[in-house]
């Protein structure tokens, strides 16, 4: 069916309505009550020590989860894309869990299970190893709520190259780490990357399933998003904007990096 000019028009300034609404013009407030007060006052908010010592912690947080999604979710990208077995379809569920379900439910979960009266107490009790309330708790939320990124976004690519390579390469005499590192590797680099840099938006930004977790001690463990929502509950307006905006500058780094990401990958399968 062919639509008419000012159909099509119509349509388009509804579209264009539509995000406009829910998130031009949010973010738009959010920049312009952030800078009210001035670069000087802007800069003063995101250098304090609470905000330097939330920016830290936020890192540390990446540096830990992304690696460990990574060593783990790569080999079950290739398990589930280069074998079949029983139960296959609920490790498949179980990964799309966090899709699926709350990240209070999450954090909650956490706590029934490491906290000092929960299932695995001992190791805080006994062992004087403490998981909630610190940032084990916080590295085990994040790494939960992003299980699903890397794994999701290499298995297609595998199911897409095939094992032909691979199974060329066993046949002139490479082992499996020789297989992996020159063949499989250089094949799932752009999806393997298109993950990871899910899993640090997602590490950054999130707040339900961390601030069940965490104390929220400033310096200890105060996650920017934490942050964010400890400045707007006491009030402090401006500071929360401001934190707002360092997140909202690292989600566009984020929308870029996808962009020339999807570019390239176009590029590669041409």
């Amino acid at each position: 069916m062919t639509l008419s000019p000012a159909v099509k028009y119509a349509l388009r300034t509804l579209a264009l309505l539509y995000v406009a609404v829910l998130l031009i013009v949010p973010l738009g407030l959010i920049l312009w009550r952030a800078f009210a007060p001035g670069l000087v006052q802007f800069w003063e908010y995101i250098s304090t020590p609470a905000a330097i010592s939330a920016f830290n912690l936020s890192l540390l947080v990446v540096a830990i989860v992304v690696p460990l999604n990574v060593i783990f979710g790569v080999p079950t990208a290739l398990v589930l894309a280069r074998n079949k077995f029983r139960g296959k379809g609920i490790l498949q569920a179980v990964i799309d869990l966090p899709f699926a379900v709350s990240p209070v439910i999450v954090g909650v979960a956490l706590i029934v299970l490491w906290g000092s009266a929960g299932l695995l107490g001992f190791v805080e009790n006994d062992w004087k190893f403490k998981i909630i309330f610190g940032l084990p708790g916080i590295v085990l939320a994040s790494i939960f709520v992003t299980l699903p990124f890397v794994i999701r976004e290499v298995e297609p690519v595998l199911h897409e190259i095939g094992d032909d390579q691979e199974q060329a390469a066993a046949t002139l005499g490479a082992n499996p780490w020789q297989t992996f590192w020159r063949i499989t590797l250089p094949s799932i680099r752009w999806g393997l990357t298109y993950g990871i840099v899910l899993t640090v938006a997602r590490t950054l930004g999130e707040y339900g399933a961390v601030i069940m977790v965490s104390s929220g001690l400033p310096g200890k463990s105060q996650t920017l998003t934490l942050l964010v929502s400890d400045r707007h509950l006491r009030g402090d307006e401006y500071g929360a904007y401001a934190l707002s905006v360092v997140l909202m500058g690292v989600a566009l780094i984020v929308l870029v990096v996808q962009v020339v990401l999807d570019r390239n990958r176009a590029k590669t399968s041409k």
